[in-house]
């Protein structure tokens, strides 16, 4: 019953950062999921997996797992880059890739 401390990566599909600010612990499964013969869905025993907590700071999941007993691991932070793109850019005469509509 590991548990996974990491904070959630930005949507890539939307600008904003909501969500991505808080940390997570959620646990490591212990079994594997297995198939349904019948209709083909994915399922698992373990119950463990469906929880998700949210913690404000990397201290209070850190404290709280440490308060109830559960090992876990800290995943490290992986900030995004912002790339500086100016719109005039794609018009310049020197561009390095051509423009292809």
């Amino acid at each position: 019953m590991v548990a996974r401390i990491y904070r959630p990566a930005r949507n890539a599909m939307q600008s904003g950062k909501a969500g991505s600010r808080e940390w997570m612990l959620v646990f490591e499964p212990e079994t594997p999921r297995g198939i349904d013969p019948l209709m083909g869905y994915t399922s698992s025993s373990d119950m463990k997996q469906q929880i998700k907590l949210r913690f404000d700071t990397l201290e209070d999941a850190e404290s709280y797992a440490q308060r109830e007993g559960i090992p876990y691991i800290v995943q490290p932070v992986q900030e995004s880059t912002v790339k500086k793109v100016s719109y005039p850019d794609n018009f310049r005469h020197d561009r390095k890739a051509p423009w292809t509509h």
